[in-house]
């Protein structure tokens, strides 16, 4: 044990590298450091990072659901570090860079915005971040979307000082009123980043966003009919994640530094094939992910003339999750239609962790035909791509169809660089059921049959 008048090794460092050090903890951690010394207790008054989040006090509730109780408990701790951690601060000079809060929604919800609102108007706050849970965190009934969607607007009513000083917001499991969703948009017109699991105004619900700050969108919820993006002037990412609806999922107005865009479904059979030359408008993206959940292809290639208004300055294209039963030649039309494409990848698997099997793949209408109305002809039957640098193809197998594949690449990409093949990645539950890595064996007649009578300078690699 050291004396009481002795000082410990890490209380002789300097100001910022103990700051470094608290700020690497979990705030229940850092907490606990002002009992160290009188040194250590000033800490809390100069953290630039502040991030308080629901259970981080609380022991780990295992697999058992989440009750009421639970949901007070914890916003109670939420609230008593947050009153303690900022309450050290006040009067403090230095900047909270990011003041983060992750809490249930429920009546202390309130006390929680108020304390954050006064931090806000007393303290220097660059960025404050709220994600709001709420008790069932999935497949909600609609009688548990509504409650939740009145619990927030009355506290979203109760602190508007807080939502209007909010960068990030992330909300779940919510279904308002149509004249909600502006009402959001208008009070909270600092938002840069905004995330809406399962929340809408309704079935097939149509949301409309205009905001002058928005800089990132993700939208999570396949009960909304369309996102009309009619004016976000400084929105450059936006993701949808699942789309129930036949018709195209987003329309885009006034979005003039748009730059990635991600579109995630289960292609059903109502689903129509979508055209990227339409749906991206006048926008001219830098990067496009597209994830078809090992399901029907949603996307009709198109050619050349068509694509180029809305690809001229896409770089970066990710093609996710596309069933083994499809062939690949469908996606040269990405190539033929993006002059400056820099790198491709391609994910080609059927994750069965996953996947829908059996009598409910009929009830949702699941179709059989993956690769349906994905026929394909380059425009020219000499066809180069001269900025391609990379292709990486991942779930690559040995069959005559990838390899084929690989040589029209190969072929049209004249400046290609590297050809990078893996194996099915798989997931932590179904990785130990794949094979592992490449044999010499595998590695070089692969490396044969693809450079077999082609004069390209790219190098195929077989990373793990």
């Amino acid at each position: 044990m050291m004396e009481d008048n002795e000082v410990d090794r890490l209380s002789k460092l300097p100001d910022d590298v103990l700051l470094n050090i608290v700020e690497r903890l979990e705030i229940a951690d850092a907490a606990r450091t002002t009992i160290l010394s009188t040194r250590w207790k000033q800490i809390p008054a100069i953290l630039s990072k502040v991030v308080i989040v629901a259970g981080s006090f609380e022991p780990k509730h295992g697999r058992r659901k989440i009750t009421s109780d639970d949901i007070v408990r914890a916003n109670a701790t939420v609230l008593e570090a947050a009153r303690c951690i900022l309450g050290r601060r006040a009067g403090s000079l230095s900047t909270i860079h990011l003041l983060c809060m992750q809490f249930y929604l429920g009546d202390e919800s309130v006390f929680i915005g108020q304390t954050v609102a006064n931090t806000i108007a007393t303290q220097k706050v660059a960025s404050v971040d709220f994600t709001i849970m709420t008790k069932v965190r999935r497949n909600c009934s609609v009688d548990e979307l509504l409650t939740y969607g009145r619990q927030f607007m009355s506290f979203f009513g109760s602190c508007p000082n807080t939502f209007g000083g909010l960068a990030r917001l992330t909300l779940e499991n919510l279904r308002l009123g149509e004249s909600d969703f502006p009402k959001i948009f208008s009070i909270c017109n600092q938002l840069e980043f905004l995330r809406f699991q399962q929340c809408d105004a309704g079935n097939m619900s149509l949301l409309e966003v205009e905001h002058e700050q928005l800089r990132e969108l993700l939208i999570f919820c396949s009960s909304i009919k369309r996102v009309a993006l009619k004016c976000v002037p400084k929105l450059t990412i936006l993701k949808i994640n699942a789309f129930m609806s036949p018709e195209d999922p987003f329309c885009l107005g006034y979005v003039p530094l748009l730059q990635t865009v991600t579109v995630i479904n289960t292609g059903l059979s109502r689903h129509k094939m979508l055209k990227l030359s339409e749906l991206l408008g006048k926008t001219a993206i830098s990067t496009l992910h597209l994830n078809f959940k090992c399901e029907k292809i949603w996307v009709k290639p198109e050619g050349r003339k068509q694509l180029l208004p809305v690809f001229h300055k896409l770089r970066l294209v990710n093609l996710i999750n596309i069933s083994e039963e499809c062939d690949l030649t469908w996606t040269m039309f990405i190539l033929q239609g993006a002059p400056a494409l820099k790198e491709l990848c391609i994910m080609v698997r059927d994750h069965l962790c996953e996947m829908t099997t059996g009598e409910v793949r009929k009830r949702f209408t699941y179709s059989e035909k993956k690769d349906k109305g994905l026929e394909w002809e380059p425009s020219s039957p000499d066809f180069k791509h001269h900025n391609l640098a990379e292709l990486r193809i991942y779930g690559f197998q040995a069959e005559d169809r990838f390899m084929r594949y690989a040589r029209n690449v190969m072929e049209a990409a004249v400046n290609l660089e590297a050809m990078n093949l893996y194996r099915n990645p798989g997931c932590d539950k179904c990785k130990h059921t794949l094979s592992g890595q490449w044999t010499w064996t595998e590695m070089l007649l692969i490396r044969d049959k693809i450079n077999n009578g082609m004069s390209s300078h790219a190098r195929i690699h077989f990373p793990s």
